[in-house]
């Protein structure tokens, strides 16, 4: 049986930092302005994703952010994305 999540720990440890309630902050914004702009709701099961993401000097501004579905943003999202990029740009030229 897997070992339970220790929420407390987890907050206590990352969540709290001053550094990623920035962050937090920042996407919370941006959601923000998805919603009044009419492009998300709450439930609807879309993230509002940043095409240069904030951790890499992205801002919140409209040309910087996107509405994509969660399983999309969340699976294609930082280093995972870019690796995914380079395989699929690296396959091809290859013949079966």
């Amino acid at each position: 049986m897997p070992k339970k999540r220790n929420y407390r720990s987890e907050y206590d440890n990352f969540h709290s930092k001053p550094e990623e309630k920035k962050r937090r902050a920042k996407r919370n914004a941006a959601r923000r302005a998805a919603t009044k702009a009419g492009k998300v709701k709450k439930g609807d099961g879309k993230d509002v994703d940043h095409k240069k993401p904030l951790s890499k000097g992205g801002s919140n501004s409209k040309s910087n952010t996107r509405v994509r579905s969660r399983s999309t943003n969340r699976s294609a999202g930082g280093a995972m994305g870019d690796r995914a990029k380079k395989a699929a740009g690296g396959r091809k030229g290859k013949k079966k």
